[in-house]
């Protein structure tokens, strides 16, 4: 494969694709027939709403959900790991009790919502089943854990959620809990806890994959020294293109790859995350847009449309999103990349704000001189490998 230095690169958008991506086959065109996996998907957030559907189109201006099927459909994305998201609460008893009903409500709420399009949506427990549906002509459904606050301390509890289809879970979220510090609170066990440590233990006994994402830089050293399989980043971007404790730097992003895992590379932080005055309320209610009737979810979206005029979520834009791609895979190489927008989470900016607009990401990568070969294993053939590799270690080994 062509290789160039990041300059030569970034000075190759918009211009004509190289020899290994032929003019032939459109760059949309071939991103519909890839396999392509979004490693963290939050739409789950959208599956109770009022009203709402995740089987029809919405239109951005009233709706502003990011990941539907009918965009799913049109190719750009195939499917993915449709988060179970639990907030971060108490460290007490009724905390985590509370938190383990939440957890197995969202997860029940998934099946039950992949369930009623059997024709167009199937859930999948291995890379084999992917491939399966894919080949198919049906949309993929994982499932994951983002945040094992849910857990309490019984780690056993992890079982059950691999049986409810879990295959990639993270220790953590935004704040400390019992299993590991956070990227973005102040270090309490330096790395993992106790606990943590026996977390990722069973992680790989289970066979299920590693998601650093959220974890401090400690705690990602600790899980990458101690899994006994390649972990994943489900949705990270890099220090590189802004310093941020929520981004991976360089160093670690090679020891990723060196210890056969990828980096799932996400639309976030790369700029601060701009919440001051309105944006905050507005975002709050967001985080809970479940709750409102279908004429407040239309007047939320009406207001933060308007506030995007004056007071955009990130200050950004596609070019420095692509060049952070670019750096990415030269650092890491094609065998550890992939991705993951953080669609309906946060994620997105003005010009690339839905799993719509992927293919842009699919042609530039093309004029930057990768093949179609590269592009397969980055859309999704790097997460099924890592798949693999946890369910083969866990059945010689750990089961």
């Amino acid at each position: 494969m062509k290789r160039a230095s990041l300059l030569s690169l970034l000075l190759l958008a918009g211009c004509a694709t190289t020899a290994s991506a032929p003019r032939s086959e459109d760059a949309a065109v071939l991103h519909a027939r890839l396999l392509s996996l979004d490693t963290h998907i939050d739409t789950p957030m959208h599956f109770a709403r009022p009203g709402w559907s995740f089987g029809e189109p919405h239109d951005p201006a009233t709706d502003l959900v990011q990941v539907d099927m009918q965009r799913m459909e049109a190719g750009a994305l195939s499917g993915g790991f449709f988060a179970i998201y639990t907030e971060q609460g108490p460290l007490t008893a009724e905390g985590y009790a509370a938190a383990l009903a939440y957890a197995r409500g969202r997860s029940d709420l998934i099946d039950r919502t992949v369930a009623a399009f059997p024709g167009r949506i199937a859930p999948a427990l291995t890379a084999d089943d992917a491939e399966r549906l894919h080949r198919q002509g049906k949309l993929i459904a994982f499932k994951s854990m983002e945040n094992s606050y849910e857990l309490g301390e019984d780690i056993g509890l992890l079982d059950e959620f691999y049986r409810r289809g879990v295959r990639l879970a993270g220790p953590v979220h935004g704040a400390n809990n019992q299993f590991a510090d956070s990227a973005t609170d102040k270090p309490k066990w330096n790395g993992l806890s106790p606990l943590g440590h026996r977390w990722v233990q069973e992680m790989n006994r289970l066979g299920m994959v590693i998601d650093a994402s959220h974890a401090s830089d400690a705690a990602f050293d600790q899980m990458l020294a101690e899994s006994k399989t390649p972990i994943l980043l489900s949705h990270s971007s890099a220090r590189w293109a802004f310093d941020h404790p929520r981004n991976l730097d360089d160093g670690r992003i090679r020891k990723l790859a060196v210890n056969g895992g990828a980096m799932c590379i996400s639309t976030i932080f790369l700029s601060d995350l701009n919440l001051a005055g309105e944006r905050a309320a507005l975002f709050a209610r967001y985080e809970h847009i479940s709750d409102l009737s279908p004429a407040e979810q239309v007047e939320l979206t009406r207001q933060w449309r308007e506030l995007d005029r004056t007071q955009a979520l990130w200050n950004t834009d596609f070019e420095r999103y692509m060049a952070m791609v670019l750096h990415v895979i030269e650092v890491a190489g094609v065998d550890h990349v992939c991705f993951a927008g953080d669609w309906d989470g946060g994620g997105g900016f003005a010009g690339f704000n839905d799993i719509s607009q992927l293919p842009r990401v699919t042609a530039r990568l093309r004029q930057a001189g990768y093949s179609n070969d590269d592009l397969a294993k980055m859309w999704g053939g790097n997460v099924l490998r890592v798949l693999r590799a946890a369910k083969l270690a866990a059945a010689s080994k750990y089961r």
